[in-house]
């Protein structure tokens, strides 16, 4: 449920709602993707898995045409169980449950994948931010469990509010940092690859799960994805071994470290936040034989205290281009000037407003051995210039400049 969300929801949910077994994904980043592997998983115990993400509603791996609103995802919901559904996957943002959709639509599993800075301006404060996260696991009813990501402090303040009667299962990779308490599920080596990623794994043997785990999608951030997914699909009842299966069959999001190009590497990433672009980078750089692009922006009319903040995460690329992500009615060559605070003096930047020329700048700079990263957009096909929505791939922009360059995609 996402920050598009129409209207309050009722403060019960339908009578019939508990016919579906429903996992609820909040945290700052990785939700969709988590999203996903989750009902990939619950897909091997029952199907189809009605899935709801800000990317649009789903049964299995099928579009459901409904509005993004409370009314949409319980026809969603309706449907699934018409079709013979037992499951459900939902990525719930903070605005959303802020908004009481908790309440409105009662998991039975809640899992916590991060926090970092991001919706301030709509929160006000990260302690609102929070706590409007906390509201997914304050309504887990006796017998639920909670997946807790052990390496992020705030677990142990989601913990805290639990239901009594409530299991908590707390996973956790090393470079999210060192566990706050023990972990039930543990990355003990990640090792992307261009073709994905490797996980060596330690976990209570209750779990049931494989000791590694392959995924397709690339990154340390997309291994603590699938750890979260796996805990939470064994918590709802799927065998490990069947779990780790589907999730390692699971096809990352449109957007979310897309390889888009290869000799010179081109990736496409969502990551608009601080800590997304961070872990972005640190992703490619582990990759990069070569030189590391990155172009980005940010938003306008969101938070402004994480510009500079994106800015410093940007210096551990060689060349960095900032542009426009998606100004609204700011002048985005202030936002770019806000980030541009952050980077350290070394960093070779250069500022390009027009984001298809920035792109394109940096693809036909790039060599075969470079990599380059286009930041901020993901799958996103309209741009917000001036009240207005323009049509713009990321995707598209970047096939048109290595066409200009004669190189196959």
């Amino acid at each position: 449920m996402h920050r598009g969300a129409v209207g309050k929801p009722p403060p019960h949910p339908p009578d019939w709602s508990r016919q579906l077994f429903s996992v609820g994904i909040t945290g700052t980043n990785g939700k969709t993707s988590t999203t996903g592997m989750v009902a990939t998983a619950l897909a091997r115990a029952a199907a189809p898995v009605a899935r709801v993400t800000t990317l649009g509603l789903f049964l299995d791996d099928e579009r459901v045409d409904l509005p993004m609103s409370y009314g949409g995802y319980v026809a969603l919901m309706r449907a699934c169980i018409d079709r013979g559904g037992k499951y459900a996957s939902i990525e719930m943002t903070s605005e959303a449950l802020a908004l009481g959709f908790a309440r409105a639509w009662p998991c039975h599993v809640a899992v916590f994948t991060n926090l970092t800075r991001d919706h301030i301006d709509s929160h006000g404060s990260a302690e609102h931010y929070l706590a409007s996260k906390a509201q997914l696991f304050m309504q887990l009813p006796e017998g639920g469990a909670a997946v807790l990501n052990g390496c992020d402090p705030a677990s142990a303040l989601l913990a805290d509010v639990l239901p009594q009667g409530v299991r908590t299962i707390r996973y956790g990779v090393p470079s999210r940092g060192s566990p706050t308490t023990a972990l039930d599920l543990a990355a003990t080596r990640v090792e992307p690859t261009w073709e994905g990623t490797r996980i060596e794994l330690a976990a209570a043997r209750e779990l049931g799960v494989p000791p590694s785990l392959a995924i397709r999608a690339i990154g340390d951030v997309f291994a603590e994805n699938a750890l979260a997914a796996l805990a939470a699909a064994v918590a709802a009842g799927v065998p490990g071994t069947a779990a780790a299966e589907a999730i390692s069959g699971f096809a990352p999001p449109k957007g979310r470290f897309e390889v888009v190009a290869r000799r010179p590497y081109v990736v496409v990433d969502y990551a608009h936040t601080p800590d997304a672009l961070a872990r972005t980078l640190a992703a490619a750089r582990r990759l990069c034989e070569g030189r590391l692009f990155v172009v980005f922006g940010a938003g306008g009319k969101r938070d402004k205290v994480k510009r500079p903040i994106m800015g410093a995460a940007a210096c551990v690329a060689d060349h960095v281009i900032l542009t426009s992500d998606n100004p609204r009615d700011e002048r985005a060559a202030d936002i770019a000037a806000a980030i541009r605070e952050g980077l350290a003096p070394d960093v070779p930047v250069d500022v390009e407003l027009d984001r298809e020329v920035a792109i394109r700048r940096a693809v036909h700079q790039a060599a075969p051995v470079d990599v380059v990263v286009v930041a901020g957009r993901g799958h996103e096909t309209e741009q917000e210039i001036g009240g207005r929505r323009i049509p713009f791939s990321d995707q598209e922009v970047v096939a048109r400049a290595l066409a200009e360059r004669h190189v196959v995609v």
